[in-house]
This record gives structure tokens, sequence and C-alpha cells, in this order.
């Protein structure tokens, strides 16, 4: 009978634990989803209710990024957006992540005016966004070019002999999952990615051609793969003016946008919904680790590029001569 006694009471504290985190569970959601609603309501009352310019930043290796998609979809919609200043700070990163944004942006300059003001850096992909953008801001000091497509592969047979390791496999056809890091790349495989890596290359140069007032043979003269200083990018017309922000601003004013208008930030969700995803989680985990807080993990710790899949632009400083 104590045992039983015993096993009443463990269980009255157990449904107890339980009610209590259901409640706490159900709190949680309650808040989740009031503190989004706010979040809406506050943007129909509060900053961007009014006529503004919007300011998007594009930073950092350039990947599929649906939130920043969804987000250049709503300047695009949004009846008080009256001009937008893209804040491009970017080495580049994948061929088609730069092509979704680079196509979202060309949707807003259908409708305002769209200047790129270039921080540190506007090389490859990141020089593509720039491009769909009206007019290219870029400071005097800037890195900007690096017109091209790269797709790289390593090679770890020798690896493999070393450690007595050997990969089998069948496959339909020889060009099958090739180049592979497991075995040597033939010819064959050589010019399968070079004939992909030359067709994504003509479509940039075709994007340069089309959006700066150069000719075809001088984009192509330009798009070796070569970096330029905002000063030199302006010589070459990859730029139209030098300076920052208030240049950018100047530049929209003389688009008729009234001089009184501010200029908003639209950020990435940081509301209730995004502190409840994994966000939070990795910030959790990176304050444990002593690792920076705020801003994207990976490419704090230097990883980001690992992961890029597929054709790249993007500007490789330790490599480039």
């Amino acid at each position: 009978m104590p045992n039983t006694a015993d096993e009443i009471i463990d269980r009255r504290r157990l449904r107890r634990k339980l009610t209590f985190w259901r409640v706490v569970a159900l709190a949680i959601a309650a808040i989740a989803i009031i503190a989004s609603g706010f979040g809406l309501f506050a943007d129909s009352l509060g900053p961007k209710a009014t006529d503004h310019i919007a300011k998007v930043r594009i930073e950092g290796t350039i990947t599929d990024d649906e939130e920043l998609l969804k987000r250049l979809r709503a300047v695009a919609e949004s009846q008080t957006v009256k001009g937008v200043i893209l804040a491009v700070d970017s080495p580049g990163g994948t061929t088609a992540g730069g092509e979704a944004i680079y196509e979202a942006v060309r949707k807003i300059s259908a409708q305002k005016p769209v200047v790129a003001q270039v921080g540190t850096l506007a090389a490859s992909a990141g020089y593509m966004i720039s491009s769909a953008s009206d007019h290219i801001v870029a400071r005097q000091s800037s890195i900007v070019g690096s017109i091209g497509v790269l797709f790289q592969f390593p090679d770890v047979t020798g690896l493999m002999d070393k450690i007595g390791v050997k990969l089998e496999g069948v496959k339909s056809s020889p060009l099958k999952a090739e180049p592979s890091p497991f075995s040597p790349t033939t010819d064959e495989e050589r010019e399968m990615i070079r004939a992909m890596i030359m067709d994504s290359y003509d479509w940039f140069v075709g994007l340069v051609e089309e959006r700066r007032p150069l000719s075809r043979a001088e984009v192509l003269a330009l798009a070796d793969g070569s970096v330029f200083t905002g000063r030199q990018a302006l010589e070459n017309k990859l730029v139209d003016s030098l300076g920052g922000e208030d240049e950018a601003r100047a530049w929209l004013e003389g688009k008729g946008l009234a001089k009184n208008l501010k200029v908003i930030e639209w950020k990435a969700d940081t509301g209730a919904q995004a502190w409840l995803t994994a966000g939070s989680a990795t910030a959790a985990i990176a304050r444990l680790l002593g690792l920076p807080v705020g801003g994207d993990l990976l490419s704090e710790v230097g990883a980001d590029r690992i992961f890029l899949d597929g054709l790249v632009s993007v500007w490789h400083p330790e490599t480039a001569r």
C-alpha cells in the first residue's frame, strides 16, 4: 500500500508539471500571435505608413534567400515607398541566388527609382545585383567588379591513396555525377563544366551590357575577373558616381522625390515569430560557445562559402592576383 500511495503522489506531481508546461507553451504561442499581429498593426500605423525611401541591405555571401525576396516584393508593392536605396556589401555568392535578387530589384525598378549604394564591396553576384538598379554610387575605395563565374571541386584521390580507401560505383553514363572528388578529372568532364561556365558567363556579361553604358566588347575587356576601386569603376563606367547615402539620396531627389522623405530601413523579420525559430537557438548556442551573436553565424566563422553549391559568382581575395 505505501508503494501504491507513493505512485499516486508521483503521478499527481507529474500531471501538475505537464499541466504547467502545457500552459507555458500555450502562453508562448499566444504571445507570438499577438506580437506578430501587433507588428503588422505597428507597420500600418508606424513610419512605413507614410511616404518614405526604403533602404534594403544586401550583405554577406549571396544564396537563395526567401526572406529577402519576400521583403523586396513587399517594397515593390508598398504604396508609401517612393524610392529605394540598396546598401550593397557583398563578395558575391551563388549565381542562381544573385539572379533571383537581380530579378526582384528589376521588378521594383519598373515601378519606382532604385539606387545601389556600394559600401566596402560589390563583387561578382554582388555587382550583378547592383547593376539591376538604375544608378550605382560607390565609395572611392570600394571594391567593385569581378565579373565572372566559378565552379570549384576538390580532388582527394591522393589522400584516398595514402589512407587506403577506394571508391567503387556503377553509373548509367561516364559523365553522371562528374566531376567527382573521388576520381581524377577527365578532359571530357572539364569540357562539360567549361561549357556550363561559359554559358553562364555569357549570360552575366549580357546583363552588364544591358544595364551599363558599355558595348559588349567593353564589357568583355572588363569581365576578366578583375576588381576595381570605386574611382577605377567610375572611369570604366561600372558605377555612375562616387559617394555614400547622401549622394544616393540626392540622385533620388533628382528623380522627383521630395527632399523631406525619410530613409527607413526595411529589415529582416526579428519579431516574435522569428524569435521562436531556429535563429534563436543558433544565437543561444553561439553564446554558450563564445561565438559572435548577431548576423550569420556561418559567415562569422568563415564557413559560409564551404556550403555554396553549383555555379558561384564570388570574389576570392585570397586567390586574387
